[in-house]
């Protein structure tokens, strides 16, 4: 399928603003992005209801603190909680860039969601992001009674790096006896950072997150290449998948990244736990949070909205 025609000049624009960024220190990037996403995400993004209450606690991590931002929907607690993780490369993203979505996952799945503001590499290298998210999960299930949320009834979530982070945390929690999860939403997740997934075979640069890019990225994350095939870098690559949540992935058509979605839901339901795995037709890999932009990005929101609220019944 082609791609979805209304991002065609939302493609040029994006394309002219990366190689004007590109020989720019990393630093330099974040903060243009973060300018670009904040005035781009009226354009295409709906702003979603206004929730009950939006909080902000300051988390102890290792050497330092983090941000939490917790919005709150109208009634009585305790709530269910999703753990949101924004993406970015690892490098960039904030979460003023998600706070539309969170807005509308709290409205939608009638659940406290907490978007963590986790330290960005090169400043902070692996392992400082997931073990950031981690510390932000188990302060938040610790303070589950002040907080009026639900401590056994947990999701987490993410989107591409930010996906990756939260598989991760799926990990780190089975291995360390830590909170149980019963839900992991994983958008356009990067999951085996070895770049061996057929997405990268299969689809061509041209589509905002080529291969350049990829390979910056995990540059600026990884203190070591080599690390690449830790589990706690690429999920897909543990020996082990037992245990896990289940999980709600999905991958977009134009994306090198498609196949890691694909071969982590197969390598799910072979290991037992229940996957559930989406491509959208014709999009790129940011696009399917585009939901004034695109119908198909506002019904996918919807929908995996919905497969976060059933996963709270159960």
């Amino acid at each position: 399928m082609p791609i979805e025609r209304r991002l065609v000049p939302f493609l040029r624009v994006a394309r002219r603003a990366r190689n004007a960024d590109a020989s720019l220190p990393v630093t330099i990037q974040r903060q243009n992005s973060a300018r670009i996403s904040d005035r781009g995400a009226a354009l295409v993004m709906y702003r979603e209801p206004e929730p009950a209450s939006v909080t902000h606690h300051y988390v102890p991590a290792d050497g330092g603190r983090i941000l939490v931002r917790l919005y709150r929907p109208e009634g009585r607690g305790p709530f269910p909680l999703y753990v949101f993780i924004h993406g970015g490369g690892w490098c960039a993203g904030t979460l003023d860039e998600r706070d539309s979505r969170c807005r509308a996952i709290s409205f939608g799945a009638r659940c406290v969601v907490a978007s963590v503001d986790y330290r960005l590499a090169p400043e902070n290298q692996y392992p400082t992001g997931p073990e950031d998210c981690y510390a932000a999960l188990i302060w938040l299930v610790d303070y589950a009674d002040e907080l009026d949320v639900a401590p056994d009834t947990v999701a987490i979530g993410g989107e591409s790096a930010g996906a990756n982070l939260a598989a991760v945390v799926c990990l780190m929690a089975r291995d360390r006896n830590g909170p149980r999860l019963c839900h992991q939403w994983l958008d356009v997740p990067a999951l085996d950072l070895t770049c061996s997934q057929s997405g990268f075979r299969e689809v061509a640069d041209g589509y905002l997150l080529d291969r350049a890019a990829i390979d910056d990225y995990l540059g600026h994350y990884l203190p070591d290449p080599a690390l690449a095939t830790d589990p706690y870098c690429s999920p897909l690559l543990a020996a082990d998948l037992t245990g896990l949540p289940p999980a709600w992935i999905m991958t977009a058509e134009l994306d090198h990244l498609r196949g890691d979605g694909e071969a982590y839901a197969a390598a799910l339901n072979a290991a037992g736990v229940p996957a559930q795995h989406l491509r959208l037709a014709g999009h790129i890999h940011a696009s399917f949070a585009f939901t004034r932009l695109l119908p198909s990005s506002r019904e996918y929101q919807s929908v995996a909205i919905a497969a976060l609220a059933d996963a709270f019944a159960r």
